[in-house]
């Protein structure tokens, strides 16, 4: 079984924030982010008027992967967002290329959906091509840079930006014209 079969994907909780952590200053030791930047998140993550979404994968008891969007300003009266950026999403070491990167993706892409974003932007790591091949699956495309963004490493990011015209199918790519990992 891979573990897109058997990791269990939910909301993410106040109380996943620790073995998050964990993972992703094994993910990302120089620009990590902090306990207090994923407190603020889900601190946007819940209730009405609500414009985050985070999700973690678990395999058992152990945690191997995360991802977080969030929805940006309002494209029409009834509250539409326009836009949503993918903030994250990491998967442990040993899972890499198991397909959990796309379903993380895809959960995050059905939150957009729900938001009802007219784009989804993201900034990827020029050096991270792995996650950059997952983004042009589901229909990304690169559109700039921005230099220097991840430090203190000094690293340039590549923005990418998905338009969503049409509902994506639940667990379900997105065509090639249509169709994203932070780690």
């Amino acid at each position: 079984m891979t573990v897109t079969e058997t990791a269990e994907l939910r909301e993410m909780r106040w109380w996943d924030i620790d073995p998050v952590l964990a993972l992703e200053k094994d993910l990302f030791p120089d620009d990590a982010w902090s306990r207090g930047m994923f407190w603020s998140e889900l601190a946007h993550a819940r209730g009405v008027g609500s414009t985050r979404r985070y999700v973690v994968a678990y395999e058992g008891e152990r945690l191997v992967g995360y991802g977080g969007l969030a929805a940006s300003g309002t494209a029409t009266e009834n509250g539409s967002a326009d836009g949503a950026d993918v903030q994250t999403i990491a998967v442990a070491r040993d899972h890499w290329g198991t397909g959990l990167g796309a379903r993380l993706l895809t959960e995050l892409l059905r939150h957009a959906t729900a938001f009802e974003a007219a784009e989804v932007m993201l900034e990827v790591r020029v050096d991270n091509t792995r996650a950059q091949k997952l983004y042009e699956r589901f229909g990304f495309e690169p559109i700039g840079f921005r230099r220097g963004y991840y430090q203190p490493g000094n690293v340039d990011a590549l923005v990418m930006r998905l338009i969503t015209t049409q509902e994506p199918t639940p667990g379900v790519p997105l065509t090639a014209t249509e169709e994203k990992d932070h780690g």
